[in-house]
């Protein structure tokens, strides 16, 4: 993968085909390749040249100082999008990579060109506040789970219950989690970045054309999280996908994907 010095460290990234440049943004612990089964071709497919990126403490991304903020995240991403020349541009982000993304598109709104924000939110509220930390308790522990039980937990957490439920598709995904475990010291990187203060006040100031999607079934990220940023948000656009968890984008790809390109295609006028 090229890698990019910006913000003081150095960022992985990836480019696909041709054409206006849409930069993707994961989630905690996310890798940029997560968006290359779906996402990126169905992109490339309407002409857009697509980037994908590491986030700070994802492998060969460094991890930087100890104790590095969202602020900081923000700072990467703005920088790798002035130092690959792709202003503006259009940017998605996923669950963390959303709060990044909005708050990049609030900060520095004359390199966006549209932002879409999937499975958001612009506030903490008690259930997940105790939810995240329960993840930093178990990460600072060094507990390490049996994998066929972590496998079941994230199924359980992440996926819907009409992927749950199908017989065939739940068996494929017990099998990806088992074997593809989640990396702790990822996940102890970036532990924590999402227990953000309210900013929803904060994002009627944003001009940027947006779009945010939910998902009906997100039980990390209940939909009702994203659909109070979009009202904050002037002029958005608002979606939500049925049957599918905080892995929407990995259970429901079609959906989604043809909400990307609708909006970008057709929404993309400044606001005043």
């Amino acid at each position: 993968m090229p890698i990019k010095r910006v913000n003081g460290i150095n960022i992985s990234y990836d480019e696909y085909g041709s054409g206006e440049p849409v930069l993707l943004v994961n989630g905690t612990g996310g890798r940029g390749r997560e968006w290359t089964t779906h996402q990126v071709p169905a992109l490339n497919a309407a002409g857009y040249r697509v980037v994908t990126m590491d986030n700070r403490g994802v492998p060969p991304t460094d991890v930087g100082p100890k104790g590095f903020t969202l602020d900081d995240m923000v700072r990467d991403t703005v920088g790798l999008i002035e130092a690959l020349r792709m202003a503006p541009c259009r940017i998605v982000g996923y669950s963390l990579g959303g709060i990044i993304v909005q708050e990049a598109i609030l900060a520095y709104p004359s390199i966006m060109k549209q932002g879409v924000l999937i499975a958001t939110r612009g506030r903490m509220d008690a259930m997940r506040t105790a939810l995240t930390e329960s993840w930093d308790e178990i990460e600072q522990s060094g507990v390490k789970l049996p994998p066929k039980y972590d496998a079941v937990v994230r199924a359980m957490q992440y996926l819907s219950p009409a992927t749950l439920n199908d017989e065939r598709r739940i068996r494929d995904w017990l099998d990806i989690f088992e074997m593809s475990p989640e990396d702790s010291q990822i996940k102890q990187a970036q532990q924590g970045l999402d227990l953000i203060d309210n900013r929803l006040e904060e994002y009627r100031r944003i001009k940027t054309p947006s779009m945010v999607i939910g998902f009906q079934d997100d039980l990390v990220v209940p939909a009702f999280f994203c659909r109070e940023i979009a009202e904050h948000i002037p002029g958005c656009r608002y979606e939500e996908i049925p049957r599918c968890g905080h892995y929407g984008y990995l259970e429901q790809p079609d959906a989604l994907n043809a909400l990307l390109v609708d909006f970008f295609s057709k929404w993309g006028e400044p606001m005043a």
